[in-house]
């Protein structure tokens, strides 16, 4: 009999993150420092006034475990890009433009080899972010960082600030049944749920494939495929923000479809319901690759680990879906109906005929 496996089997105890993340509002009594006015919470994070309805949007992001693959393939060229998404998707969700990065590398050594490299993805995203990297550091803590080979170990962050006028603040707020949720496609992983993908997929941590491995379904080394950069969707988002009445946006990031029962606190009574997904190839792999060392990863834990195929939310109006499929059309991503909101305090997900809520 198959072992059911769960991201708290892979390492990543839900149930005490949800905890932990209690003792944030010890920060709340930082609140009273903000110069120019009140904190505003938001459903996903807090902005702060910089002058009369202006706000600052600032997030601090990592890449996780990913860098582990990046240090198994010896790839490091695109992991900066990941991280760079990693924040400024983080920052649009509020309706902030990006406008300036700053990145943070902990490293074994800073070879400056590697560091060309993590540079290089760290680059292209801001190029493609349309902001500027404005500082950084490059610490050497070979006694913190460890490394697949000899002084390769790094870890990743990144922080960005946007700004947004209080009349464009995505707030969350009045969302009813029947409005639509529009997704952002992925690229694939993204940097969530890669504690489980690595335990299953990857040899070096217990899995089935050597990241050269080409496993069917696959046209790439799979150490490449799950390296594929998380997408950027700054571009997309802004520009509708300019022409649509955007009620929420939702990173699909950790806790995937979960997230979405945040917006419950701005527009309470709402649920969720999602029956259109486009998966990539790597997440049925990963599934059935479970199933062949002797685990069941089910639908519902994947649903509730990863972005199956859409890395961005968006909820809007009804009346606003034609001109908002036009305006994401126009910018190139690949964007689609995935689901609507209901009046049920539930996460449905309708996928391959099978009803699941998610909790």
């Amino acid at each position: 009999m198959q072992k059911n496996y769960t991201y708290d089997d892979a390492g990543v105890n839900r149930k005490q993150r949800v905890e932990s993340k209690k003792q944030l509002s010890i920060l709340q009594e930082t609140y009273a420092q903000s110069i120019f006015g009140s904190v505003l919470k938001l459903p996903y994070g807090n902005i702060f006034p910089v002058g009369q309805n202006r706000y600052l949007d600032l997030v601090i992001e990592g890449v996780g475990t990913k860098v582990l693959i990046a240090q198994l393939t010896k790839k490091y060229d695109t992991i900066g890009v990941d991280a760079v998404a990693m924040a400024v998707n983080d920052v649009i969700r509020s309706g902030a433009k990006p406008l300036a990065i700053v990145d943070n590398i902990h490293a074994q050594e800073s070879n400056p080899d590697l560091v060309k490299d993590w540079l290089t993805g760290v680059a292209k995203g801001a190029i493609e972010s349309g902001c500027p990297v404005t500082g950084g550091e490059i610490g050497d803590v070979a006694e913190i960082i460890s490394g697949v080979r000899q002084n390769a170990g790094f870890d990743m962050i990144i922080s960005s600030v946007g700004v947004v006028d209080k009349k464009n603040i995505i707030t969350g707020e009045n969302i009813k049944p029947g409005d639509p949720i529009i997704g952002l496609a992925s690229s694939g992983l993204h940097s969530n749920g890669i504690t489980l993908a690595r335990k299953i997929l990857f040899k070096q941590w217990g899995g089935k494939f050597e990241p050269t491995d080409i496993p069917t379904g696959l046209d790439r080394e799979i150490g490449l495929e799950a390296l594929e950069p998380t997408k950027i969707y700054v571009n997309p988002l802004l520009k509708l923000a300019s022409k649509v009445k955007i009620k929420a946006a939702v990173h699909i990031t950790g806790d995937a479809y979960i997230k979405f029962n945040n917006l419950t606190c701005t527009s309470p009574g709402i649920g969720f319901r999602f029956d259109n997904f486009r998966p990539q190839t790597i997440f049925a792999l990963t599934q059935r690759t479970a199933a062949e060392l002797g685990y069941s990863i089910s639908d519902e834990e994947m649903f509730k680990t990863f972005n199956m195929g859409w890395g961005f939310g968006i909820i809007i109006d009804q009346a606003d879906v034609d001109a908002a499929m036009s305006i994401l059309y126009q910018t190139g991503v690949d964007a689609d109906v995935i689901g609507k909101i209901t009046d049920k305090p539930t996460v449905e997900v309708v996928y391959n005929d099978k009803r699941m809520f998610l909790t």
